[in-house]
């Protein structure tokens, strides 16, 4: 981890919440903003967010899965994500929820009219600019955990 905690105290709630109580607080608002808010379905939600996840490299991201109403993706999930391209487990908004991920966080100069065609066809303007903000949110605070060594102290347990 590249920050020194205070002894007592939990790395994520102490960067996130008390380091810079101006701008802390307002992110993690956001941060979860997208998770109680969101419109999305669960399948091209978790596809999104998985794919930041893979590019970002952030370990508690990798971790987590979004639970609705009781529902998780099935384990095999994170790896149809990373072949979101070939896998035949996705429909086509849930693969084009991928894409757009990846193609936000690596190549966001090439989303061309080609791609705005097929993802307008799919998903609303709502839907789009509510996909859009959550993959921000991910990209950013993920890469945010990762960089500060935060995702390796907050790593879920395995069952």
């Amino acid at each position: 981890m590249r920050i020194d905690i205070p002894d007592g105290q939990e790395p994520i709630p102490y960067v996130w919440g008390e380091m810079v109580p101006g701008i802390g607080p307002a992110a993690a608002q956001f941060s979860m903003a997208v998770y109680d808010h969101s419109s999305l379905g669960l399948r091209e939600f978790e596809a999104a967010r998985l794919r930041i996840a893979q590019i970002n490299g952030c370990l508690f991201c990798l971790d987590w899965r979004t639970e609705r109403d009781g529902e998780k993706v099935e384990e095999s999930f994170i790896d149809a994500v990373e072949g979101w391209r070939e896998t035949d487990a996705f429909d086509e908004r849930t693969r084009l929820a991928a894409e757009y991920a990846e193609r936000y966080a690596v190549d966001h100069h090439g989303l061309d009219e080609e791609f705005w065609k097929r993802m307008t066809a799919r998903y609303s303007q709502a839907e789009i600019v509510e996909l859009s903000m959550a993959i921000g949110s991910w990209l950013a605070f993920g890469r945010l955990n990762h960089v500060l060594g935060l995702d390796a102290v907050c790593v879920l347990p395995k069952p």
